[in-house]
């Protein structure tokens, strides 16, 4: 068996690498640290990310579609999903993974123990809901 160069070697493990990370656009509140928090969680799993920040978030939350009953305090865009609030990097990864023809994913309001919302031992129940671009929601992931 012929060994690959080195070099050759790390360049398709960098190629390969890079073919897995997504890169997100995250519209936040400049004075928001959650959302700080949360776009560190996407980093630490793999996700490029990339944050624009407003201090009116409404036209972003109207924009993207989002419904009052599924706001919360960030926006994310990537590969054309709309993914809301502090959703755990594992929920965005199977979502990708499966590209369904679903507007994205929410978790509204910001429950305690989410990713970005850690306090201590705090932890409350969520879930993490599906929607449509006609408003249809589902859950998707419930996390306890």
């Amino acid at each position: 068996m012929k060994k690959l160069p080195k070099f050759a070697a790390l360049s398709l493990v960098l190629l390969s690498t890079s073919t897995l990370a997504a890169t997100g656009t995250t519209y936040k509140s400049p004075y928001c640290g959650c959302c700080k928090e949360w776009v560190k969680h996407m980093e630490d799993n793999g996700f490029d990310m990339v944050s624009e920040d407003h201090v009116n978030m409404d036209p972003i939350k109207v924009k993207f579609g989002i419904k009052p009953q599924l706001a919360s305090c960030h926006t994310t865009v990537i590969d054309g999903y709309v993914f809301e609030g502090h959703i755990p990097a594992s929920d965005v990864k199977s979502f990708l993974e499966k590209k369904p023809k679903l507007a994205g994913l929410a978790v509204p309001g910001m429950p305690m123990g989410s990713p970005g919302m850690e306090y201590g031992n705090q932890k409350d129940a969520y879930n993490v809901v599906a929607f449509s671009h006609t408003g249809m929601t589902m859950v998707y992931n419930k996390h306890n």
